[in-house]
């Protein structure tokens, strides 16, 4: 992990001794979800890193210290959210750094490895000089640099290895390090290239810790591009269009306001292997830029590419992936370009990985369309970033689907939920939970607990005698602003919605002026949660078990119940990503299994966690078994323990990698709403409890009956709201 600003991952605030608040950045490989708040004394080696609840979305700070044990801030390990394991199980891009390595660094010198994680790339460098050179390893995440410690130690390295917990923008020649590096090996990349601050890291290693004309591996990085129409990638962004569709009367972007939701402007990592039957392409591959780790970088440049039209269509979307050349030769190659492209230096897309995937930058509107002739594209990069802009004549009619400045308020959400906004089954759904659950109700008090602003106008627009009360506990002031931008055009008048302006543990009586709550319903979302595991939605049954005093004794909750599904699955793209650790291009990782989250044979009694991941992206999939269910959560009472059990038997004959599982909500105490986040919904995460080890079931694979594999899995379950943990177990049979 590096140094350097990165617009994808959360800021940590290091306290240096002049006590001068500074940002910096925590790369720690792509994390999953939210990243942890840092705060780092130098002087102590200590860490302090904030650990959410996610039931309460309170926090705390959990003290890392520098010594050689790694802190148990919960039962999952400590850096299983991250890409760590997923890129040390990439074989093509460990080849491609060893052979490139080996080839530049030929003789004894200073090398200089930054974001050394593992501290792969530094014993790959230490091993090509005969162990005769120097090799500096900076890795600024203290729990990385301790458990890079143990690796060293692991393979006898630990005497040839500089290992310096600092930022690179930290190191000093002459304190730090003796002299200026001869060679830089490094790996801070992410799906869009500079994401992890490539570019800031290589200015100030040209400019204070490398020689003239130092040796580099990799070499250089070309990002490429494909113009594409695509209904799906559509839905991600356009929820205005979308809308305009529908028949529920709910305007969240109402016509002159056009631009009061959309995405925020950034390219968005996404396997779009996964929806390649979904994309009509519009254009050849096209270079974009070219960048060189081999001499001191710019910090913005700005390029135009005259792209020719190969069909007629909308252009909703550009697909981007890279080719990085490792060695000055160009003999090494690896490329996160999807399978469709066909080049020899396309290596690297032969196994599914996840640590770097395509990214997708959506065009805003409808689609731009061509019919053939040629489009300007216009491209600029920053430290951090690669934005876009098509040059294409857009129809009068169709200019107000670009423009920018309308209005001063912009609420920015996650394409996910964008989608989700604009899916008609899923507004359809909850137009008819809430109006069932307003039937027969006069002055209804209906607080709505989570952040959803859909659910907020429905109340509203159904009931023309309701008062309602939004918690939106992540969305805040930002909810209310919101409402009163969209309140004319939806028909009401603020003073039936209330927005408090001070989140509160929970309402009281005097928050409700003396009334009690009628109605609490949430979808439930909580913003900016996306990435979370699917029951980590179960806050809104701490939230509802928190209102418990100010509920009337008919109250309505909605979602009135949830249902943990899970079916069996084959997976063996992410089970292959997430395996232990043995020996990585002859270097001893097996040390790392447990605080990476691996799956395999790890000691008794530890396993892997749960994880979340959308399944639809995952590779090669196929279900096992019938679609089961566990536990259910009733939340008509206070929040509780729960504990559920199911025998399932397999439906189809391969080997079980793991068990797929999320929450159905049931919206209405008739079971005839339900809004499930299972595989076959996009716009969701699932949880995935990978094995251990792949079990063969049904028959196993063969034709032969003799060859019978189990035929039966016991799930258990433990729901524990204290831990906010689900413990998963399994017996097969």
């Amino acid at each position: 992990m590096n140094s350097v600003i990165s617009k994808t991952l959360i800021p940590s605030i290091s306290l240096r001794s002049s006590t001068r608040l500074t940002l910096t950045t925590n790369s720690l490989r792509h994390y999953k979800v939210h990243l942890p708040r840092l705060m780092s004394s130098e002087s102590s080696q200590r860490l302090f890193q904030l650990k959410l609840d996610p039931l309460t979305g309170n926090s705390e700070w959990v003290v890392i210290e520098d010594n050689d044990e790694l802190p148990e801030c919960s039962k999952e390990p400590l850096l299983a959210s991250t890409s760590y394991l997923d890129m040390l199980n990439d074989s093509y891009r460990n080849k491609a750094y060893r052979l490139a390595i080996d080839k530049t660094v030929t003789k004894p010198c200073h090398v200089l490895d930054i974001g050394a994680g593992t501290g792969f790339l530094s014993m790959m460098a230490a091993r090509a000089m005969g162990f005769n050179g120097t090799v500096t390893a900076c890795e600024s995440y203290l729990p990385m640099a301790k458990l890079m410690r143990k690796v060293l130690h692991r393979n006898g390295m630990g005497k040839a290895i500089n290992l310096i917990n600092k930022r690179s923008d930290e190191l000093k020649v002459g304190v730090d390090i003796p002299s200026r590096a001869d060679a830089l090996v490094s790996e801070i990349l992410d799906s869009e290239l500079l994401g992890e601050g490539l570019i800031p890291s290589l200015q100030h290693a040209y400019d204070k810790l490398l020689v003239e004309n130092p040796l580099t591996v990799p070499y250089r990085a070309v990002t490429y591009g494909q113009l594409v129409e695509s209904t799906y990638l559509w839905k991600l962004h356009d929820l205005y269009g979308i809308e305009a569709k529908a028949s529920d009367g709910i305007c969240l972007v109402p016509t002159g306001l056009d631009s009061i939701i959309h995405v925020k402007s950034q390219q968005y990592p996404m396997h779009c292997d996964a929806i390649r039957n979904e994309i009509k392409l519009l254009s050849e591959p096209f270079k974009i830029f070219e960048f060189d780790f081999w001499k001191r970088p710019e910090s913005r440049r700005e390029t135009e590419v005259q792209i020719k039209a190969i069909d007629d269509g909308n252009i909703h979307a550009l697909v981007s992936w890279w080719v990085l050349q490792l060695d000055r030769e160009g003999t090494v190659f690896y490329s996160t370009a999807p399978r469709w492209i066909n080049s020899p230096a396309n290596i690297g897309n032969g196994n599914w990985c996840d640590h770097w995937k395509q990214c997708v930058w959506f065009f805003r509107g409808k689609g731009m369309p061509v019919s053939g002739g040629e489009v300007l594209l216009e491209a600029t990069h920053t430290e951090t970033s690669v934005s876009y802009n098509l040059n294409v004549q857009v129809p009068q009619t169709d200019i107000r689907q670009y423009d920018y400045g309308v209005g001063d308020f912009q609420l920015l959400l996650s394409p996910e939920r964008i989608a989700t906004y604009g899916d008609s089954e899923w507004r359809l759904s909850m137009l008819a939970a809430v109006r069932n659950a307003l039937h027969g109700r006069v002055n209804t008090l209906c607080v709505v607990v989570d952040d959803s602003i859909f659910l907020t106008l429905l109340a509203v627009n159904l009931s023309k005698t309701s008062h309602v009360v939004s918690l939106f506990p992540g969305l805040r002031e930002k909810g209310a602003q919101y409402l009163e931008n969209v309140a004319k055009a939806n028909d009401f008048s603020m003073d039936r919605v209330e927005v408090p302006e001070k989140r509160k543990a929970c309402l009281t009586l005097h928050d409700t002026h003396g009334r009690k709550v009628d109605m609490l319903i949430g979808e439930p979302y909580y913003y900016a949660n996306e990435g979370m595991l699917p029951w980590q939605n179960l806050r809104f049954w701490k939230d509802r078990t928190l209102l418990d005093p100010v509920l009337s004794e008919d109250a309505l909750i909605m979602p009135c119940k949830g249902r943990l599904k899970a079916c069996a699955m084959s997976l063996p793209d992410l089970w292959s990503s997430r395996r232990c650790l043995g020996e990585v291009e002859g270097f001893d990782h097996t040390i790392v299994n447990t605080t990476l989250g691996a799956c395999g044979e790890l000691p008794s009694p530890k396993e892997g966690p749960c994880l979340p991941f959308s399944i639809w992206q995952c590779g090669e999939i196929k279900e096992l078994s019938e679609i089961f269910t566990i536990l259910e959560f009733d939340f008509s009472k206070p929040i509780s323990s729960c504990h559920g059990k199911a025998e399932v038997q397999f439906t189809e004959r391969g080997m079980c990698h793991g068990f797929v599982l999320w929450v159905d909500w049931v919206m209405d105490a008739e079971n005839s709403i339900v809004v499930s986040t299972g595989p076959d919904h996009r716009y969701w995460k699932q949880g995935v409890k990978l094995l251990s080890k792949p079990v063969a079931v049904g028959i196993n694979g063969s034709k032969s009956t003799s060859e019978i594999g189990s035929t039966v899995v016991e799930l258990e379950a433990l729901f524990e709201p204290l831990s906010s943990e689900l413990i998963i177990k399994h017996a097969f049979s």
